[in-house]
């Protein structure tokens, strides 16, 4: 569905919406029931995720199944580097139709970013080019995450840093074999109680 949550009454929230659904970027990839929460339904989703990612950029966006994005939540991706090598960082090249072409070039840092399964990005983050995100991270309120970020981590602050891991390495190293998103639906909506009552053996037994 465009729309997963249905109001009392009838009618679709409109202001959340399953990604796949709505965006349509040869950059961008979305898993499955990955959603945008927005107090303000966007024009252009993938506009107003990854502003200066453009079709053809030299990088991509990738975001897991089961993400769950708050409002106001944004990818700077890499395209919106200046070149940095020189004395100054203005992009006298972008505005000179002759050299805009060979302007790309000279920016560094042109890496994806990759976002893991089941990350769950808090109101206003912004992630930083080139970063990948784990499966099952948290990340807070207005964080701004400027580097890579392990699986099960809660990360928070400017610059983001690990604040704490939610589970034990023991229980991270196993749901990371379930891999429970990867399940068909039905045996997902089978075993909620398991997921999210933090049932690991049943999840082990699910399998």
């Amino acid at each position: 569905m465009r729309h997963p949550i249905v109001l009392p009454d009838g009618t679709p929230h409109a202001g959340t919406v399953h990604l796949s659904q709505v965006i349509e970027h040869p950059n961008i990839s979305v898993g499955d029931y990955s959603y945008y929460s927005s107090f303000d339904a966007p024009a252009d989703y993938a506009a107003q995720l990854a502003p200066y990612l453009y079709p053809g950029a030299p990088e991509r966006l990738t975001i897991g199944k089961f993400c769950q994005l708050a409002h106001g939540v944004r990818f700077i991706t890499s395209s919106a580097n200046h070149a940095m090598s020189g004395f100054s960082t203005y992009p006298f090249a972008v505005f000179n139709p002759e050299s805009i072409g060979a302007y790309a070039g000279q920016i560094g840092n042109r890496s994806d970013t990759s976002i893991g399964n089941d990350v769950w990005f808090g109101f206003e983050s912004v992630i930083m080019p080139g970063v990948t995100i784990g499966d099952g991270v948290i990340v807070a309120a207005r964080a701004v995450v400027t580097g890579d970020v392990p699986d099960y981590s809660i990360v928070g602050g400017n610059p983001a840093r690990v604040l704490r891991m939610r589970f034990s390495e023991d229980v991270t190293g196993r749901l990371a074999r379930v891999k429970w998103w990867d399940w068909d639906l039905d045996k997902i909506e089978r075993n909620v109680g398991a997921i999210t009552g933090a049932d690991m053996d049943a999840l082990e037994n699910a399998i």
